[in-house]
């Protein structure tokens, strides 16, 4: 017990978090990659079903390093741009043990500072956080029945997705002993 008490502190030490970031980060450097870690900051959830069955959670987030909201006039109105990044579903434990599905939609924070103004926005950020699920994940979500869970912020525990891009010029192969998956 006293073994495992003292690695769920280290897990859950800031100054460890870091260090082990900066040291993935040098490692996909050598790989010819950069990466960010993408710390999603709770905003409300969508508590929808996956193939009518499987209850799962939507987690709406923000972060800085996503691109902002775009509006584009149109006649007869605007069209958004919305980008986001989407970390994959992982599960979690619910009410009485059950596993439930959680996935992660993180947009920029001024597109949930314009869904927290705007009961319009936040259905538009909530239909596009839904269809970046189904898209990406290959899963058929419940869209009627989709709802806000009033007073909840985020569900689960937050994890920090990477984001790969490569360094300009020719990236290197990486080496015979990565530890890290290909790019």
């Amino acid at each position: 017990r006293a073994l495992f008490s003292e690695y769920a502190a280290e897990l859950t030490d800031p100054e460890q978090r870091r260090l082990y970031e900066e040291e993935v980060a040098a490692l996909e450097r050598e790989r010819g990659v950069e990466v960010r870690f993408v710390h999603p900051t709770p905003g409300y959830v969508l508590r929808t079903s996956q193939a009518g069955s499987r209850r799962c959670y939507l987690n709406v987030c923000s972060n800085p390093q996503i691109a902002a909201p775009q509006a584009c006039p149109e006649p007869g109105g605007q069209r958004w741009a919305l980008p986001y990044s989407l970390a994959p579903g992982r599960e979690a434990l619910g009410h009485g043990g059950r596993r439930r599905l959680v996935y992660d939609v993180v947009f920029h924070p001024a597109a949930l500072r314009l869904a927290a103004r705007s009961p319009r926005f936040r259905r538009l950020l909530s239909d596009t956080a839904l269809d970046a699920v189904q898209r990406h994940c290959a899963v058929q979500l419940d869209r009627a029945n989709a709802a806000v869970l009033r007073g909840t912020k985020y569900k689960g525990v937050p994890q920090a997705p990477i984001i790969r891009t490569p360094l300009p010029g020719t990236a290197p192969a990486p080496p015979a002993d990565s530890p890290l998956p290909p790019f």
